[in-house]
């Protein structure tokens, strides 16, 4: 299958094309997605109580190798879903704002740039991410047949990579507040910039029935 992004052809993997007899909230992904998301919430509440850094840092690592889990396991069994995609969205979410609560809690000097982040990835990129949906693919992942750019800032490896883990890494390695507040400010321009370009592109609205 091919689409056309900006103007230009390009190739489409099936697997990104949305099948709507596809859809359903019952695959081993989302099973997944939802133990990884309880398993690192309550990790990370644990962390508080017990002012563990190691405990969060569990936390975190169950996020992450939970994350690649069940986007690996929903391709290898074809049951990629928009369904799944929007719940490992929103379960991102909830898994580090945990993270970053409890981080903020045992080291309150890192609370500037903190808060800048999850602004940027609670709302901002949260806003971005769901944005899939105006479009006919089952996930951000295949956002390059809208608009290449987008997805290579946003949802390509190194875009994921720079907007999650390289963030956290940072802060627990340095737990420098100045570092943390230049690098979280450089994501909230990206992703600011990201949400003009995404206004510039509009948001297709489907047709009535």
């Amino acid at each position: 299958m091919r689409s056309v992004a900006q103007g230009v052809e390009v190739a489409v993997d099936p697997r990104g094309v949305a099948r709507p007899e596809r859809e359903t909230l019952r695959t081993a992904a989302n099973a997944v997605t939802g133990v990884r998301t309880v398993a690192a919430v309550a990790l990370a509440m644990l962390a508080a109580r017990e002012e563990s850094l190691g405990l969060l840092l569990a936390s975190l690592a169950v996020y992450w190798v939970g994350d690649i889990a069940d986007g690996t396991l929903a391709r290898l069994t074809d049951h990629e879903t928009r369904i799944g995609a929007t719940l490992d969205i929103l379960s991102d979410r909830f898994c580090a704002g945990a993270f970053y609560v409890g981080l903020a809690w045992l080291e309150p000097g890192l609370a500037l740039p903190i808060a800048i982040y999850l602004a940027e990835f609670m709302v901002v990129d949260a806003f971005l991410s769901l944005a899939f949906l105006a479009w006919p693919i089952v996930s951000p992942n295949y956002f390059y047949v809208v608009d290449h750019k987008l997805w290579l800032w946003n949802w390509s490896k190194l875009g994921k990579a720079v907007n999650s883990a390289a963030f956290a890494i940072l802060l627990v390695v340095t737990e420098s507040v100045w570092l943390g507040t230049a690098v979280a400010l450089a994501l909230l321009t990206l992703k600011v910039a990201s949400l003009v370009r995404l206004g510039r592109l509009g948001l297709p609205v489907p047709s009535g029935s």
